[in-house]
Protein backbone atom coordinates (compact mmCIF):
# COMPACT_ATOMS: atom_id res chain seq x y z
CA UNK A 1 0.00 0.00 0.00
CA UNK A 2 2.98 2.32 0.32
CA UNK A 3 3.32 5.04 -2.34
CA UNK A 4 -0.07 4.01 -3.80
CA UNK A 5 -2.77 6.59 -4.52
CA UNK A 6 -6.04 5.93 -2.71
CA UNK A 7 -9.31 7.57 -1.64
CA UNK A 8 -9.74 8.29 2.07
CA UNK A 9 -12.53 9.49 4.33
CA UNK A 10 -10.59 11.95 6.45
CA UNK A 11 -12.99 13.63 8.86
CA UNK A 12 -13.24 10.71 11.28
CA UNK A 13 -12.50 11.00 14.96
CA UNK A 14 -8.89 9.85 15.46
CA UNK A 15 -8.63 6.32 16.84
CA UNK A 16 -5.75 4.07 17.79
CA UNK A 17 -5.39 1.06 15.47
CA UNK A 18 -2.67 -1.50 16.16
CA UNK A 19 -0.90 1.02 18.34
CA UNK A 20 -0.90 3.84 15.75
CA UNK A 21 -3.23 6.85 15.68
CA UNK A 22 -5.45 6.74 12.58
CA UNK A 23 -7.09 9.91 11.28
CA UNK A 24 -8.72 8.51 8.12
CA UNK A 25 -10.30 5.45 6.51
CA UNK A 26 -9.06 4.04 3.20
CA UNK A 27 -12.12 3.47 0.99
CA UNK A 28 -12.30 -0.01 -0.50
CA UNK A 29 -14.60 -2.12 -2.63
CA UNK A 30 -15.54 -4.98 -0.34
CA UNK A 31 -17.13 -8.41 -0.21
CA UNK A 32 -16.75 -11.05 2.51
CA UNK A 33 -14.12 -12.74 0.31
CA UNK A 34 -12.13 -9.77 -1.04
CA UNK A 35 -11.16 -6.16 -0.37
CA UNK A 36 -9.75 -3.82 -3.03
CA UNK A 37 -8.56 -0.23 -2.59
CA UNK A 38 -10.49 2.28 -4.74
CA UNK A 39 -8.44 4.07 -7.39
CA UNK A 40 -8.56 7.84 -7.75
CA UNK A 41 -8.31 9.00 -11.38
CA UNK A 42 -4.84 9.51 -12.82
CA UNK A 43 -3.54 13.00 -12.19
CA UNK A 44 -5.25 13.24 -8.79
CA UNK A 45 -3.24 14.79 -6.00
CA UNK A 46 -3.40 14.29 -2.24
CA UNK A 47 -6.13 16.54 -0.87
CA UNK A 48 -8.30 16.56 -4.02
CA UNK A 49 -11.95 16.42 -2.99
CA UNK A 50 -14.34 13.65 -4.02
CA UNK A 51 -17.58 15.09 -5.39
CA UNK A 52 -20.96 13.51 -6.11
CA UNK A 53 -23.25 15.48 -8.42
CA UNK A 54 -26.40 16.61 -6.62
CA UNK A 55 -24.81 16.34 -3.18
CA UNK A 56 -23.12 19.60 -2.30
CA UNK A 57 -22.19 21.19 0.94
CA UNK A 58 -19.39 21.50 3.40
CA UNK A 59 -18.24 18.30 5.11
CA UNK A 60 -18.45 18.12 8.88
CA UNK A 61 -15.15 19.11 10.49
CA UNK A 62 -15.24 15.74 12.27
CA UNK A 63 -17.93 13.06 12.19
CA UNK A 64 -19.45 12.46 15.61
CA UNK A 65 -19.16 8.71 16.22
CA UNK A 66 -22.13 8.81 18.61
CA UNK A 67 -24.40 9.98 15.76
CA UNK A 68 -23.31 7.05 13.52
CA UNK A 69 -23.27 9.28 10.39
CA UNK A 70 -20.94 7.04 8.39
CA UNK A 71 -22.88 3.93 9.37
CA UNK A 72 -26.09 5.59 8.13
CA UNK A 73 -24.74 6.50 4.66
CA UNK A 74 -22.33 3.60 4.04
CA UNK A 75 -25.03 1.20 2.74
CA UNK A 76 -25.51 3.64 -0.19
CA UNK A 77 -21.82 3.33 -1.20
CA UNK A 78 -21.63 0.79 -4.03
CA UNK A 79 -19.49 -0.19 -7.03
CA UNK A 80 -21.39 -0.15 -10.34
CA UNK A 81 -21.23 -2.95 -12.94
CA UNK A 82 -18.79 -0.64 -14.80
CA UNK A 83 -16.52 -0.33 -11.74
CA UNK A 84 -17.45 3.24 -10.75
CA UNK A 85 -17.78 4.16 -7.08
CA UNK A 86 -21.36 5.33 -6.41
CA UNK A 87 -23.33 7.13 -3.70
CA UNK A 88 -27.08 6.68 -4.11
CA UNK A 89 -26.47 5.67 -7.74
CA UNK A 90 -24.34 8.73 -8.63
CA UNK A 91 -20.64 8.43 -9.52
CA UNK A 92 -17.90 9.68 -7.25
CA UNK A 93 -15.59 12.04 -9.12
CA UNK A 94 -12.30 13.77 -8.48
CA UNK A 95 -11.61 16.72 -10.80
CA UNK A 96 -14.44 15.53 -13.07
CA UNK A 97 -13.06 12.00 -13.50
CA UNK A 98 -14.41 8.75 -12.02
CA UNK A 99 -13.21 7.01 -8.87
CA UNK A 100 -13.06 3.29 -9.71
CA UNK A 101 -12.53 -0.19 -8.32
CA UNK A 102 -9.77 -1.93 -10.31
CA UNK A 103 -11.56 -5.28 -10.74
CA UNK A 104 -14.50 -5.65 -8.37
CA UNK A 105 -18.05 -5.00 -9.60
CA UNK A 106 -21.51 -4.83 -8.04
CA UNK A 107 -20.33 -4.78 -4.43
CA UNK A 108 -20.29 -2.46 -1.43
CA UNK A 109 -17.73 0.14 -0.43
CA UNK A 110 -16.38 0.33 3.10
Amino acid sequence: MQQRPCVVLCNLKPAKMRGIMSHAMVMCASTPEKVEILDPPSGSKPGDKVTVEGFSGTPDQQLNPKKKVFEAIQPDFLVSPEGHALYKGVQWKINGQFVTAPSMRGCGIK
